[in-house]
């Protein structure tokens, strides 16, 4: 393990600590035998994090990384030594977060004044910029409550400084939670939006698919005026078929030795009781009853099925087939 004297950089610490790689991670305090890591980020413009460090052990403490400008914080309240340069780092970075997220908040002003809804990826993006900006405010409440409590006693000067810098925590705090709920709420009106668009295709299709119900359903009437006309003649070719299949079998020569009084008498009775049979039937007596408005069904019927002849139809297109390569 390295000795904290040799440390002068953020990855030599980590590696002192314990600890791979150069990036701080997620934890803002790192403690171990060697000595004490604290880390925060300036974010710059882009809101790319631009990484500093504060390094405690026996010897005291001392900064890591780039220095940063100086505050008006630490100069008014006459910190000099580390202590300056630890005001001087969460002055630093509280302010970058700020700008930060004056900037997210422009842009949820503007998306919040639009009269439409904002699109969906937008809002993914500025809800992802946020986060990550929130990720960075509550590490620095971390390391304020850190150096409120045993950290802070390296540091003699900081006592001045900590009521303020723990009012502009706060403050950041607050700023990043309202714009996180705006963020929020838009996100809920989209989601509102869209389900009242999906609440109105559902009933254009409710709607659509009651009409096809019931024009299906007059179909099957109209229909049915049909299959019951069919019906009835075939009720009546049954009984005209069977005194007509006995005349020509008494009408052939081998029957000539029938008598011609037999003759009329056995075409009487064929031709009496079918009918009388058949048309006698109660279930026969209730077809024909309604047989206006099986006709009046069966022309309807009719009428909605037109017949085509085969140069009417054209060939499906390209769009229409659906089997590939198809002809």
């Amino acid at each position: 393990m390295a000795e904290p004297t040799s440390i002068s950089d953020i990855p030599g610490a980590l590696r002192a600590l314990g600890q791979s790689g150069g990036d701080p991670g997620r934890r803002s305090v790192l403690r171990g035998p060697a000595g004490t890591l604290v880390t925060l980020a300036a974010l710059a413009d882009d809101g790319a994090p631009v990484w500093h460090a504060f390094w405690f052990d026996a010897a005291g403490a001392r900064p890591l990384g780039a220095t940063v400008p100086e505050s008006l914080l630490g100069r008014s309240v006459h910190a000099s030594g580390a202590s300056a340069a630890m005001i001087d780092l969460v002055q630093a970075a509280a302010r970058s977060y700020v700008e930060r997220l004056e900037v997210l908040g422009a842009r949820v002003d503007a998306l919040e004044l639009r009269a439409e809804s904002p699109p969906i990826a937008e809002l993914a993006a500025v809800q992802r910029e946020l986060a990550g900006t929130r990720k960075h405010v509550v590490r620095l409440g971390v390391v304020v409550a850190e150096l409120d409590g045993p950290l802070g006693v390296g540091l003699p000067d900081l006592e001045r400084a900590l009521p303020a810098i723990r009012a502009e925590t706060a403050h950041l705090e607050e700023l990043s939670t309202g714009l996180a709920q705006a963020v929020r709420d838009l996100i809920a009106i989209r989601n509102a939006v869209e389900s009242n668009r999906l609440a109105q295709s559902a009933n254009e299709l409710g709607r659509v698919s009651n009409r096809i119900a019931a024009i299906a359903n007059t179909s099957n009437l109209r229909m049915l005026g049909v299959a019951y006309l069919a019906f009835v003649l075939a009720l009546v070719s049954a009984v005209v078929l069977i005194p007509n299949t006995a005349a020509t079998i008494l009408g052939m020569p081998s029957a000539g030795w029938v008598p011609g009084l037999w003759v009329d008498l056995i075409l009487l009775a064929l031709a009496v009781v079918p009918i009388v049979v058949v048309f006698t039937r109660p279930w026969v007596l209730r077809t024909l009853r309604g047989i206006g408005s099986y006709e009046a069904r069966a022309e309807e019927g009719l009428t909605d099925l037109p017949e085509l002849s085969g140069t009417d139809s054209a060939p499906p297109g390209d769009a229409e087939r659906l089997i590939r390569g198809a002809p």
